[in-house]
């Protein structure tokens, strides 16, 4: 199994991987490029994103600037809007549905880590530059179609985010949220269901 098959299916990976790095440093390039173009040039935007991204609707609007670790595992619904300076680490899947707003400033992360210390960092790893010295999971996203996430929310790995609900700016959503709610916080919870 390939370093980038783990990191995909949640195994531990060493994200120094040369596949993987490889894929990081080029979309590096293809992020400087896209947050350097400019806001006028809608269709070298649009040809941009779709080199970077696992699959785009129509209708997706993405602010820069914008950042992402890999690209290949991100997905977007028809007529999403990303606003300024967004952040999706998407070591798994990130599943965005149509009509998704997302505020500026949200994080997205898929990757994770044990908390302890003693069971994060290797006690032996291997020699040479291309390796990690801890440990790496990582777990899909899924923001449903119809939502609303609130400027700088963070939303952490393994969340799904059920369709038509509303997540309030700052919150740290630590669970995943059902359906047609409005859920706020740190850690985020539902404040009240809403009518579909």
């Amino acid at each position: 199994m390939t370093e980038k098959e783990r990191m995909l299916s949640g195994h531990t990976y060493n994200s120094r991987d040369p596949e993987l790095l490889n894929r990081y440093h080029r979309v590096r390039n293809i992020l400087a490029s896209y947050n350097q173009t400019s806001s006028e040039n809608i269709q070298e935007k649009r040809k941009t994103l779709e080199s970077l991204f696992g699959d785009m609707g129509e209708g997706v609007w993405i602010e820069a600037p914008f950042y992402c670790d890999y690209g290949e595992h991100i997905y977007i619904g028809d007529d999403t809007f990303i606003n300024y300076n967004c952040v999706f680490l998407d070591s798994n899947q990130i599943t965005i549905g149509r009509n998704v707003l997302i505020g500026p400033g949200v994080q997205i992360y898929t990757a994770t880590h044990p908390l302890s210390a003693n069971e994060r960092l290797l006690k032996n790893p291997a020699v040479g530059k291309n390796r990690t010295r801890y440990l790496t999971k990582s777990k899909p996203v899924t923001v449903s179609n119809n939502t609303w996430i609130g400027g700088g929310a963070l939303i952490m790995p393994g969340i799904t985010i059920g369709e038509n609900s509303s997540i309030g700016a700052g919150s740290v959503v630590t669970k995943p949220i059902p359906p047609n709610c409005f859920a706020a916080g740190n850690p985020c919870k539902i404040i009240k269901r809403l009518q579909h």
